[in-house]
């Protein structure tokens, strides 16, 4: 049985391998969407307990937009994608700068829109890279401060001590526009996340 807090180096470097692709295929999604170029800065991983990544991202008392996803297929698990809530602010008027209609109901439907694109090119590239089928759920969305999304989500997760995995990532359109972060975060089953790392020849 692979104990996830003892993911050895050899362990981690795959998994920042993985969310380096991951990275490269929501940059350009991204830029497919705005039609503009989009780089993307070297991403950084975060693990450990669900509450302690979280509040490693934000003050409990900063409002965050976040998007809940359940993934089945050869893998099963959740993610979860979260936006400073400026920055999600930023991303909307980006995508739709000559809408008139910038009700929160539309601006809500487009987070959730990019956050399925998001987080399936995170998805599309570990499957590809193991050579597994991964399928997402219809996205769900919250936006608080962030003590309110983690006790939200946990409920949503589960009891069982989560261990995570957090790519952090920073997107620049270049130009005046400043980059934008987004914090994708990977929960597989345990199940899900041994085949994972026997998939990258590294389990133990």
């Amino acid at each position: 049985m692979i104990d996830a807090k003892r993911l050895s180096p050899e362990q981690l470097d795959a998994l920042k391998e993985v969310a380096n692709i991951g990275s490269g295929h929501a940059a350009t999604s991204l830029s497919q969407l705005m039609n503009k170029k989009v780089m993307v800065r070297v991403p950084k991983i975060l693990t450990g307990p669900l509450e302690d990544v979280i509040l490693k991202i934000a003050d409990p008392n900063d409002v965050v937009v976040s998007v809940l996803l359940y993934f089945l297929g050869d893998l099963t698990g959740r993610t979860l994608l979260i936006y400073p809530f400026e920055d999600a602010q930023e991303i909307t008027s980006l995508l739709m700068p000559t809408v008139q209609d910038n009700s929160a109901e539309v601006q809500e439907s487009l987070l959730k829109e990019v956050s399925n694109i998001l987080s399936c090119s995170y998805m599309n590239a570990l499957g590809e890279l193991l050579g597994l089928l991964i399928l997402p759920s219809v996205p769900g969305m919250i936006v608080d401060m962030v003590g309110a999304v983690l006790s939200s989500v946990v409920i949503e997760f589960g009891g069982e001590k989560d261990y995570i995995f957090c790519v952090e990532t920073e997107f620049d359109f270049g130009g005046t526009e400043k980059p934008l972060s987004t914090f994708f975060l990977l929960l597989p089953d345990t199940a899900s996340l041994e085949l994972i790392l026997k998939k990258l020849d590294l389990a133990k």
